[in-house]
């Protein structure tokens, strides 16, 4: 402010000095346009030498002035000098981030907001083969076209990462991982887990192997034993110490448990290896579930009340086997674990996004605490409980193998107390409406 007072007063004076100079000629006027044109000559010639430093060498010390000109010359100059303190901290730390990202072993690419490739790390070329001559500014999707990942791509759902074999070596097993950030813009994280996928294949491998050969040696002993228990049941057991007939028929109960597990076994083996789909066919969920209500009945002995209601008058497109399959063992969890004189439902409903297959009872429920694992192979609430009821602790695993094989997801919902509800969600694009309901202008 003390600065534009002495300018003001500095144009007052020159204004004042002209006036008064062409006072005597009888000019003041032009006396007062000299004393405006000197102090408009300053101003033109600090203008000038503003814009020479600036177009010339901004990097110079700025031109020696006085006054308000002074003033903005040191401002300009302290805000250029910070300026370049703070585009090179920038460049430093873009710097470290790049020799960071390149130390990096997994790949690492940056895209813009239209998913055009900005940069990467030389991990990248080696496992996606890019390249900075002539890959740059190109779509992530022109270089990398497998279907699933233009699907990932476009989903915006990144929450579960997603497996490929990489573009130049079908050996080499990734990752892909893309994280959203800034305006936009995408960061594509790509890591090799080709170690870890062989590891995974040689356990799947050796658990149907297992699983496999042990069937033959249970088949027999089930066979003798079954032999021997009729042998007894006619006249047999009379001749036999009690102790040695329960042997008999425990011998009888953990073969009957071992059969199960084996074919649990290789139930689970073979979601995890086939990829499925081709028996896929519409499916009657209402006839389906009073088939399992039915098997479900006869497993519960009458102890709980079994009851089936159908909300959805769509059909489900899918394997008849597997959805069976997972139907099946939510109903008899619940009628292992409900207690007696329970009542559960098996109900088929719409949803928000398609339609809900759901098991429900009224039971004793669940701690949240163990929902999330739930679906983990041999995990158990209560050990001795699932021992006693003949689980083999693999059922919510198949159902979840199941459901992402038709691209549903499962969703527990249970307090103590309070019952457990195991929804099934699926898509609408594995629901087939009836025609009439599809069109309803047709039929109007």
């Amino acid at each position: 402010m003390r600065l534009w007072k002495r300018e003001l007063w500095r144009l007052a004076l020159l204004a004042v000095l002209g006036a008064l100079v062409g006072w005597p000629f009888s000019v003041p006027g032009l006396g007062l346009a000299g004393g405006l044109g000197l102090c408009l000559f300053h101003h033109l010639r600090q203008l000038h030498a503003l814009h020479r430093w600036l177009t010339r060498n901004p990097q110079s010390e700025p031109p020696a002035a006085s006054g308000l000109w002074g003033e903005l010359f040191d401002r300009l100059y302290r805000y250029q000098k910070g300026q370049r303190l703070t585009q090179q901290r920038l460049r430093n730390t873009l710097q470290r981030i790049q020799e960071s990202s390149e130390a990096m072993r997994d790949s690492v690419v940056m895209l813009d907001r239209h998913g055009d490739l900005e940069w990467w790390n030389s991990a990248a070329e080696r496992m996606l083969g890019l390249k900075a001559a002539h890959d740059r500014g190109q779509h992530i999707t022109n270089l990398l076209r497998d279907p699933r990942f233009v699907d990932y791509f476009h989903a915006r759902d990144y929450r579960e990462p997603l497996t490929l074999s990489s573009p130049i070596d079908e050996r080499l097993i990734l990752q892909f991982q893309i994280t959203l950030y800034g305006d936009d813009e995408r960061l594509v994280m790509a890591r090799d887990i080709t170690r870890l996928h062989r590891l995974e294949q040689m356990r799947r491998d050796f658990v149907a192997n297992v699983s496999h050969e042990l069937r033959t040696p249970l088949t027999v002993l089930t066979g003798y034993l079954e032999t021997f228990g009729s042998y007894l049941a006619q006249d047999g057991a009379a001749r036999l110490p009690p102790r040695m007939a329960r042997g008999v028929d425990q011998m009888q109960e953990q073969t009957t448990r071992m059969q199960n597990l084996v074919n649990d076994l290789l139930m689970l083996s073979r979601l995890e290896i086939d990829r499925g789909g081709e028996d896929h066919v519409r499916l009657a969920i209402p006839d389906l579930l009073e088939s399992v209500r039915r098997d479900a009945e006869a497993l519960s002995g009458g102890r709980q009340r079994i009851g089936v209601e159908v909300d959805e008058p769509c059909d489900l497109i899918g394997s008849e086997q597997e959805i069976r399959s997972a139907v099946s063992n939510l109903a008899y969890n619940a009628v292992r674990y409900a207690g007696e004189g329970r009542c559960i439902t098996l109900r088929w409903t719409p949803h928000l996004h398609g339609a809900c297959l759901e098991v429900a009872d009224d039971g004793e429920g669940i701690d949240p605490v163990h929902l999330p694992r739930l679906t983990e192979r041999f995990y158990r609430v209560d050990k001795g409980r699932s021992t006693a009821t003949g689980g083999t602790g693999l059922g919510l695993a198949i159902v979840k193998h199941v459901l992402l094989r038709h691209d549903a997801r499962l969703q527990i919902d249970s307090r103590p107390g309070q019952g457990a509800r195991f929804r099934c969600l699926f898509p609408a694009a594995r629901l087939h409406r009836p025609a009439t309901e599809a069109h309803p202008a047709r039929q109007a």
